[in-house]
């Protein structure tokens, strides 16, 4: 496992511009819940 960790960190100082896309996707990712939750419908009634 630190192993993979050590990859990952040796990556991503060499390709600083992968640490934005992660941080974007992950962003996108966190904020898709919550619209998937809100365009839930709501059936009202028996």
């Amino acid at each position: 496992m630190a192993d993979k960790s050590n990859q990952m960190v040796s990556y991503l100082r060499q390709n600083p511009r992968m640490m934005g896309v992660l941080f974007t996707l992950l962003l996108l990712l966190s904020q898709a819940g919550s619209v998937a939750a809100g365009c839930a419908g709501y059936i009202y009634g028996p």
